[in-house]
């Protein structure tokens, strides 16, 4: 990370953070932020209408994904409200004119530094946030990992916790492979945006799993996941058996409570026990295939 960084003043890391934590599939502010700073050094210009900023922007995405070397988590499509409500209540912009913006002075003041700092900060963030996702688009890398069971087995514990997306994709991975091996195909149907619900994933043999990142820990938790499943499938689906619920934790009690109710659960145990069942690389390397498209297709650029 850059040493530069300390004539930023605090105000301006602190809102960039906020916008970076807040960013779901798609980094945007930060990357506009960016796009906007580095114009005004080349130009000495701090005003932008909306179409330049929206150019700005695009023309950002296209040297990040040089920089970064890949796609993921940048390149959401560009809404006019970025730069008339959204960056103005960050105070990176102010509004001067119908569709006119003049950069912050604090801004301007550390453009140098943010230009600089700002690149760098965002591919850590993504980093962190995905981890080894960004390296299995290459083939030859998921070959190299597929081909030590150890150093894939690892991979899978240490990415599967990282959040609710990492835990529906894994999860979807891992069941899929294994089920392919009974001619079996399995369907993931919503994106883990809507985690708080849970993800869907269908099947070609009747069967509905429900995959969410959540730990039953007492009764009242086992009983609310029945009541929410009761409302999203219909009574025969779940009186014939046939929804299944992956979930991070459950204790034996609930998972019986849950059985009774003829609820079937796998938990992240299951799962890992699942991942060391793959005897044949080429299995392993499909979870990592299946893991980087299902990543790709919720975080990779639309520009």
């Amino acid at each position: 990370m850059s040493k530069n960084n300390s004539k930023i003043p605090v105000a301006v890391k602190d809102a960039i953070e906020r916008m970076l934590n807040r960013s779901q599939t798609k980094i945007l502010f930060p990357v506009i932020t960016l796009g906007i700073v580095k114009s005004f050094l080349q130009t000495n210009r701090d005003v932008f209408t909306d179409l330049e900023i929206r150019s700005i922007y695009q023309k950002t995405i296209q040297e990040l994904k040089k920089y970064l070397g890949h796609d993921l988590h940048i390149g959401g499509v560009y809404y006019d409200a970025y730069s008339s409500r959204n960056l103005p209540q960050h105070k990176v912009i102010k509004v001067i004119g119908n569709k006119k913006y003049q950069l912050n002075p604090l801004y301007k003041e550390c453009a140098s530094e943010l230009s600089v700092w700002l690149p760098e900060r965002i591919k850590v963030f993504i980093d962190d946030k995905l981890g080894i996702i960004t390296k299995l688009a290459k083939h030859d890398e998921r070959v190299r990992i597929s081909s030590n069971p150890d150093e894939f087995i690892e991979i899978v514990k240490n990415h599967i916790d990282k959040n609710a997306s990492n835990f529906e994709i894994f999860g979807f991975a891992i069941i899929k492979v294994h089920l392919e091996k009974f001619a079996c195909k399995i369907y993931r149907d919503t994106r883990t945006s809507s985690h708080d619900a849970g993800v869907d994933l269908s099947t070609n043999f009747g069967v509905v799993y429900q995959i969410k990142k959540l730990r039953v820990s007492n009764m009242s938790a086992a009983k609310n996941i029945y009541a929410e499943l009761k409302s999203n499938f219909d009574k025969e689906r779940l009186d014939d058996g046939k929804v299944i619920l992956i979930i991070d934790d459950i204790s034996q009690e609930f998972k019986k409570y849950l059985i009774d109710m003829k609820v079937q659960s796998i938990d992240k145990k299951d799962l890992l026990h699942l991942v060391e069942q793959f005897q044949d690389s080429e299995d392993r390397e499909k979870v990592l295939r299946i893991v980087y498209e299902e990543f790709r297709r919720e975080y990779a650029s639309v520009i």
